[in-house]
């Protein structure tokens, strides 16, 4: 990858539906080289998909938190399969620091979240959690 090709990146994290013919006036190239270099970044799997982004306020009846895990002993690899299977989790991230995983959980209800909660605390190699409701975002 080169400059041209992380202006492009940039330019479709802000507006995934921005024409090529556009793309290609603010990067000062033609329309064939934006084509190229996105079938290039589609086929070497730097871009694997487009998606939309909401407002934060756009799904207002949804419980959103953050939970940190921590994992005991070598038992991560089972503890991420085990997460990913429980549907209240919308994301799931392997980080360093005080969590070995952090979880975004994303429910409709307090009992959902209730009932994820519980869930997760019977999951083998789980040795501790802890969660943060999400009260506003601002970007």
């Amino acid at each position: 990858m080169d400059d041209t090709d992380r202006a492009l990146i940039a330019l479709l994290r802000e507006d995934a539906r921005t024409p090529v013919a556009e793309l290609a006036a603010r990067l000062g190239v033609s329309r064939g080289t934006v084509t190229n270099r996105l079938r290039k970044l589609e086929q070497a799997r730097v871009i694997v998909g487009y998606g939309v982004r909401l407002r934060p306020d756009a799904d207002a009846g949804a419980i959103r938190a953050w939970m940190g895990v921590v994992v005991e002993g070598n038992q991560t690899r089972a503890v991420i399969a085990s997460l990913l299977a429980e549907p209240g989790v919308s994301a799931l991230h392997d980080t360093n620091g005080r969590w070995d995983l952090l979880a975004e959980l994303r429910v409709d209800s307090n009992a959902e979240l209730s009932a994820a909660l519980e869930r997760i605390r019977l999951i083998k190699g789980i040795a501790t959690t802890e969660t943060n409701i999400l009260l506003a975002t601002y970007r």
